[in-house]
C-alpha cells in the first residue's frame, strides 16, 4: 500500500448539498417545553456534501467533483464557498430559482445523539436529467458517489418499470466507466425499502447502517452490536442486486461484505463521552475514509480502518466535516511500503 496516488483520478460526489445549522442544547425538550441552545456552529452537510469534503480535507491532491443543486439565496453561498474552500470542481452543482438551499437545524446533545428538522428545497429537485456523466468520466474520475438515497425525492421515485431515476444516473455512470457507490440515509417512511430494492442492481458498493438494513431488508437487527443481524442484512441486499460489495456500520463496527467470499469485520475506534462534541457528519466521515480506500484498491481490512478514524475524528467536531485532519495526520501508514 502506498499513499502515492495515481494521476488522473477522481471521485464524482452527487446527491444532498444542504447547510446544517447545529444547536447544541442543554436537555431534549417535552412538549412545549423551553430548552437552553448551548452553542451554534452553521456548516455544509448532506451526503455528497460531506463526503466529498472530508475526502478533500484528507489533502492528497485527489480530484473531487461536486454535482448537485442548490437554490440562489444565502444557504447556496455558504455550499459554494466551502466548494471553494475545499478545491472542489463546481461546475456540475447546479442552482435554481424555483427552491431554496436544503437546510437542516440539527439538534444536537453533547454525548448523546442528534435529532435533524430538514427542509429539502432544491434537493428535491435534482434528478441528474442535465448532468453529463460523460463528461465527468472523461476527465477520468473511476468513482461516482450519490448520497443519500431516500432523500432525493426526484431520484427515488420507482416509475413503472420497477426502477428509479436513481439506478438510471448509476447506470449512466456505470456505462461511462466509474464504479457506483450509494450511501443512504436513516429516514424513515413507506417508500423506502421498495427505492433501495429498486435501485440496487446498479450499486457497485452500498453503504449503510444497522438501522437502513433494517429498513431496507425487513430483517431484525437488534442493535449496534448485532453483527450477525446486520450480516444477514448484507447477504440478502447482495442476494437481491448489489454488484460488488456492502458495507455495513455501526458505532460499534463496521463489516466489509463482498459478493464472493468470507466478510470482514473491524470494531470501531472507542471515544470518550467527554471527547464527543456532536455525532452529526461521523456516518458520511467512515463512508468517505472506506471510499478513499477503493479508489486505492486498499485491502478492504485498511479501508475499514480508515473509515474508523475519520468517523473517530470526525465526532470531536460541532459540525459534520471540520474535524478530519489530513491523510497524513490520519493514518500515517498509508505513506509507507507495506
Amino acid at each position: 500500500m502506498t499513499g502515492v496516488m495515481p494521476k488522473g483520478d477522481g471521485v464524482v460526489c452527487a446527491g444532498n448539498w444542504i447547510v446544517d445549522v447545529v444547536h447544541t442544547l442543554d436537555r431534549w425538550p417535552a412538549k412545549s417545553d423551553l430548552v437552553h441552545i448551548l452553542s451554534e456552529a452553521e456548516g455544509v452537510g448532506g451526503g455528497a456534501a460531506n463526503v466529498a469534503i472530508d475526502l478533500a480535507a484528507f489533502d492528497t491532491g485527489l480530484p473531487l467533483f461536486a454535482v448537485g443543486l442548490t437554490g440562489t439565496d444565502r444557504h447556496a453561498e455558504t455550499v459554494r464557498q466551502a466548494c471553494r474552500a475545499a478545491g472542489l470542481d463546481s461546475r456540475h452543482l447546479g442552482a435554481t430559482a424555483a427552491a431554496a438551499t436544503a437546510h437542516t437545524h440539527v439538534m444536537n446533545l453533547p454525548g448523546d445523539s442528534r435529532t435533524f428538522l430538514y427542509h429539502a428545497g432544491a434537493n428535491d429537485l435534482f434528478d441528474g436529467m442535465h448532468l453529463s456523466v460523460e463528461a465527468l468520466a472523461d476527465m477520468d474520475a473511476r468513482i461516482f458517489y450519490l448520497g443519500y438515497l431516500n432523500l432525493l425525492k426526484s431520484l427515488d421515485a420507482v416509475g413503472p418499470d420497477g426502477s428509479t431515476d436513481a439506478a438510471s444516473l448509476l447506470r449512466r455512470a456505470q456505462l461511462a466507466g466509474m464504479q457506483t457507490c450509494v450511501d443512504l440515509v436513516s429516514a424513515d417512511g413507506p417508500r423506502f425499502r421498495a427505492t433501495v430494492e429498486a435501485t440496487l442492481a446498479e450499486i457497485d458498493h452500498l453503504f449503510l447502517n444497522e438501522i437502513e438494513a433494517a429498513r431496507a431488508t425487513g430483517l431484525a437487527i437488534s442493535g449496534p452490536q448485532d453483527a450477525k443481524g446486520m450480516e444477514a442484512a448484507g447477504r440478502q441486499l447482495l442476494a437481491a442486486g448489489v454488484r460488488q460489495t456492502v458495507i455495513l456500520h455501526s458505532q460499534d463496527l463496521a463489516i466489509w461484505l463482498p459478493k464472493a467470499g468470507p466478510a470482514v469485520r473491524l470494531a470501531s475506534i472507542p471515544v470518550p463521552t467527554s471527547e464527543i462534541v456532536s455525532p452529526v457528519g461521523a456516518g458520511d466521515a467512515f463512508c468517505a475514509g472506506v471510499i478513499f480506500g477503493i479508489h486505492e484498491y486498499w485491502p478492504p481490512n485498511y479501508a475499514l480502518q480508515l473509515g474508523h478514524r475519520a468517523a473517530a475524528a470526525a465526532l470531536r467536531s460541532p459540525t459534520a466535516t471540520g474535524g478530519i485532519p489530513p491523510l497524513v495526520t490520519l493514518m500515517p501508514e498509508a505513506f509507507a511500503t507495506c
